[in-house]
């Protein structure tokens, strides 16, 4: 079988490549082999999955898609009349999937719905540290020979409070790292926590927002989080305070956090998503001019911080992505009961 995969650049190649000679090479040896799983083949294309782009994959009965990928309605039956019977997302998200039209279809659909949760906790930990201690404008002084201070003043972590919202296992592990700096780190989850006792305080959202040194977002973007972050939540928080979102752009209402940054309400940004990155991010733009307003208006900011949506981005996670990609495809072909099929609990298609 075939499988298509969308937005890939030279590091999901890499990574997916080995994963996939990994399972043919284990299909090939085993007793399954006739399942056809040893015959897996990939076609890789930079260009995103949208309607006009459906034609790339002709002739395969899978396609393998990212965070930015379209995958409403009218792609899915796409899809669907192409050929296509399995979607494979390499992320944990799943906004931008039409769950309904995928199990009206019968589509296999299934993500990785974790993969080193170290390596985004660890990024937010490292945009925290980079804004607060104003490193990356250092770095820029000392290389043109200026080592003064002025400026650069930041406050120690010690003993500040750090509001974790969403338990997830990324969720988790930042709390357990801010923690281990001698933070009290309060948490916000719709589910008790009592794996993270000892750990962080779980309370209330708005006790969470209105006590807050450091705000660090780690829920899934679903209708009841879309804009959870906005001029109302915003006037709530602690003046001064530090927003960081690793998890997805919708969660902000960045025209709102605009306003609070000019206001001096909210103190500094740090940003790993955008709501309309898509059009951006994964992609060099260094010599275009980038037409998004908002987004130019936000990197004037001295107290901004953005990156490009990096905060999987490690050897373990990309390793663990392809291969959970891949023992996903497994399930498919095998006929066998995959754990991280959307939506949740469905049942898999009784055949390939």
């Amino acid at each position: 079988m075939k499988i298509a995969v969308y937005s890939a650049q030279p590091y999901d190649r890499r990574f997916l490549e080995e994963a996939r000679l990994q399972a043919n090479a284990a299909a090939a040896t085993s007793s399954e082999s006739a399942t056809g799983a040893a015959s897996i083949e990939a076609a890789y294309f930079s260009d995103a999955l949208t309607l006009d782009t459906i034609p790339l994959a002709q002739g395969c009965s899978a396609v393998c898609v990212f965070v930015n990928d379209q995958l409403d309605a009218a792609v899915l039956e796409a899809l669907h009349a192409s050929g296509v019977r399995a979607v494979l997302l390499r992320c944990a998200g799943f906004n931008n999937v039409d769950l309904q039209a995928g199990a009206r279809l019968g589509l296999f659909m299934a993500r990785v719905p974790a993969y080193a949760p170290e390596a985004v906790a660890e990024h937010a930990l490292a945009m925290v540290m980079t804004l607060n201690r104003h490193t990356h404008r250092a770095y820029a002084r000392v290389r043109e020979g200026n080592f003064a201070l002025d400026g650069l003043l930041g406050m120690t972590l010690h003993g500040k409070t750090v509001g974790i919202v969403g338990a997830g296992q990324i969720g988790a592990a930042a709390a357990r790292i801010f923690h281990g700096l001698g933070c009290h780190v309060l948490i916000s989850d719709p589910t008790p926590l009592p794996q993270l006792a000892g750990v962080a305080q779980q309370v209330p959202l708005e006790q969470l927002l209105a006590g807050a040194d450091i705000v660090s977002l780690h829920c899934p973007l679903m209708d009841s989080t879309r804009h959870m972050i906005n001029a109302t939540s915003l006037a709530s928080m602690k003046p001064g305070a530090m927003l960081v979102n690793t998890s997805r752009g919708g969660l902000i209402d960045t025209a709102a956090v605009i306003e609070a940054l000019k206001s001096r309400q909210l103190g500094a940004l740090a940003i790993d998503v955008y709501e309309q990155e898509a059009s951006l991010f994964f992609h060099d733009h260094s010599s275009d001019i980038i037409a998004d307003d908002v987004f130019q208006r936000l990197l004037t900011f001295p107290n901004v911080l953005v990156t490009g949506h990096q905060g999987f981005f490690t050897i373990e996670a990309m390793r663990e992505i392809a291969a959970i990609t891949y023992r996903n495809l497994a399930c498919y072909l095998q006929h066998q009961p995959c754990p991280n099929l959307l939506p949740a609990g469905a049942a898999a298609p009784a055949k390939p």
